[in-house]
């Protein structure tokens, strides 16, 4: 994201309060599924209309999946982003950096992962392979302290390196760890994501779950979680999961075995794969705590696709 600003001055006989508010650049990922969950490919900038609390936003750029991002203009057609004027897109100066997605894996190594600790690290050396050659990967361990086992790299080879240099740790501390992995991916430009590999409880942390989840909402950094328990063995943990996930735009997976972490992390790469990503400068908004996005598809005459995203976020400004 980056900043920006409006001047709001009334317009009255008397001089009232003049207020500025903060405006950042949006950047709202999603997946466009039909009735039997597969993905819909193919849709252009002119097929959607993005609202925030109802008004209608002038979409600035997008991409599908790790295609490289293109400007758009007010009729829906686009051009190269290199072809237009950069103070037309504040944010947006190195194009490249909004190609592909920067991927943070946050990887439990506490007490509660003794037993399937080697199997957890394949299954997440694989999937970091299969990522696109546009996506850049981090990968973070944590138990009761969060390590930054690998920097932000394209070089996925570093990152399996610095995953297996991880080792085993004590209590879990999981959501003091993810709130500082979303801290670190917010300074980052472009589309994040972080997935959380965890067995579930947490008895460590000094934050709470939903401030987290504000923090990871506001930011538009989706949150998908995989985790090794049994959703009906801990079903706190389970519902939190739930929450951090829906609410983000991500998806929260429980997979006991190693087969099933396997198939959840290559369901999250199809799931990156198949995204689409917009950026908007939202329009003048009083609102500053809450503002819903809803994502429409005008070219969906039948109302039959479905549309996964976060549900919306809070502004930086204030008076």
């Amino acid at each position: 994201m980056t900043a920006g600003g409006v001047l709001l001055r009334a317009q009255t006989g008397q001089q009232r309060p003049v207020f500025k508010v903060k405006v950042d650049m949006v950047v709202l990922s999603f997946q466009v599924t039909d009735s039997k969950n597969h993905y819909i490919k193919g849709l252009k900038p002119a097929d959607f209309r993005v609202y925030e609390d109802g008004i209608l936003q002038r979409v600035s750029t997008f991409a599908e999946g790790a295609s490289t991002p293109v400007a758009v203009a007010d009729d829906g057609s686009t051009r190269p982003l290199l072809d237009v004027r950069k103070e037309a897109l504040p944010g947006m100066d190195h194009p490249d950096a909004f190609v592909g997605t920067n991927v943070f894996v946050l990887f439990d190594t506490s007490n509660f992962m003794y037993r399937g600790f080697v199997y957890a690290e394949d299954a997440i050396a694989d999937f970091v392979r299969g990522l696109d050659g546009a996506d850049s990967v981090a990968v973070y361990t944590f138990s009761r302290n969060l390590s930054r086992a690998a920097a932000l790299t394209r070089d996925k080879s570093d990152a399996i390196s610095g995953l297996k240099k991880a080792v085993a740790g004590d209590d879990t501390a999981l959501y003091n760890a993810l709130l500082l992995t979303l801290r670190d991916a917010a300074k980052v430009p472009g589309r994040k994501v972080v997935i959380v590999f965890s067995n579930g409880p947490d008895n460590a942390s000094m934050v709470a779950p939903d401030d987290v989840r504000a923090v990871a909402e506001d930011e538009g950094i989706p949150i998908y979680v995989i985790s090794t328990s049994e959703v009906n063995k801990d079903q706190v943990s389970a519902n939190v999961f739930k929450r951090l996930a829906t609410r983000t735009g991500g998806q929260a997976y429980f997979a006991k075995t190693w087969q099933k972490q396997v198939e959840a992390f290559e369901s999250i790469r199809e799931d990156l794969g198949n995204s689409y990503t917009i950026t908007y400068y939202p329009q003048a908004n009083a609102n500053e705590s809450f503002r819903k996005i809803n994502v429409e598809i005008v070219s969906d005459v039948g109302k039959k696709y479905r549309v996964r995203a976060r549900p919306g976020y809070r502004p930086r400004g204030g008076f």
